[in-house]
C-alpha cells in the first residue's frame, strides 16, 4: 500500500508533501524500472492503452517525463522514469523477508 506524503517537493522555497503513487501509477512506474533508459509503456500487459490521464498525473508529480515526440502517433505520450519516479517505484516494492527457518546448522542424520 502506498504511503501518503512519502516524498517532498520544493514549492516557492518551501517543502510541500507529494502524495505517493496509487496502485495504478505504481504499476505504470514499476514497468520502467527494468527498461533501457527507464522507458515507460504505452500499453499494459493485456494490450490496452495506458490511460493518458494516468500518464499525465505521473508527469505532473515529477515521476515521469516526456521522452520524445512520435510524429507517427502525435497523441501518444512516450515517457521515461525520472529519478524521483524510480525512487517512488522502488520504495513501494515489498521488502524481502528474512528467512524464518531456525536451522541449527547440523547435518541431518
Amino acid at each position: 500500500m502506498a504511503r501518503a506524503a512519502a516524498q517532498t517537493d520544493m514549492k516557492g522555497g518551501r517543502r510541500t508533501a507529494v502524495a505517493a503513487p496509487n496502485a495504478a501509477q505504481l504499476n505504470y512506474l514499476r514497468a520502467g524500472l527494468d527498461q533501457p533508459g527507464g522507458k515507460l509503456p504505452l500499453f499494459d500487459q493485456a494490450g490496452a492503452a495506458i490511460p493518458a490521464a494516468l500518464i499525465r498525473a505521473c508527469i505532473a508529480k515529477g515521476w515521469a517525463e516526456r521522452w520524445f515526440h512520435n510524429p507517427m502517433a502525435p497523441d501518444w505520450l512516450v515517457c521515461r522514469l525520472t529519478p524521483r519516479g524510480a525512487k517512488a517505484a522502488r520504495e513501494a516494492l515489498p521488502q524481502r523477508r528474512q528467512s524464518t527457518s531456525r536451522s541449527t546448522g547440523a547435518l541431518p542424520r
